[in-house]
């Protein structure tokens, strides 16, 4: 329900949703479709958002994809751990949308977006 309401949102301020439904989904879209930026739900079924990231990371072909890892867990080490596997940016769930907008419209290029 929450991914679904955060598409909503963020397709009326005009980004195009692509939704995976696990790990290994996200990384065969990702290569497949070459999306501008990827938020990573760290909780994915199977192949964890952790795992994904670094595979993704690792790929010439989507190693230069910004990610936003989106995750429940806020302690200090989980943000050094979203970053140390590749993401670039990290935002705690649930998520504060404007929030989240800015770090998108930051990693995109489109700062003073609304």
């Amino acid at each position: 329900m929450n991914r679904d309401m955060l598409s909503r949102r963020l397709e009326r301020k005009g980004h195009q949703m692509i939704i995976a439904m696990d790990g290994q989904q996200a990384i065969d879209f990702a290569a497949a479709q070459e999306p501008d930026l990827i938020l990573m739900d760290m909780s994915l079924p199977g192949i964890d958002g952790w795992e994904a990231t670094r595979r993704l990371k690792a790929s010439d072909q989507t190693m230069s994809i910004p990610i936003i890892a989106l995750t429940a867990h806020a302690m200090p080490e989980d943000e050094r751990k979203a970053r140390e596997v590749g993401c670039d940016d990290y935002d705690t769930k649930p998520v504060e949308f404007q929030r989240l907008l800015g770090k998108i419209d930051a990693l995109l290029g489109n700062a003073g977006r609304t």
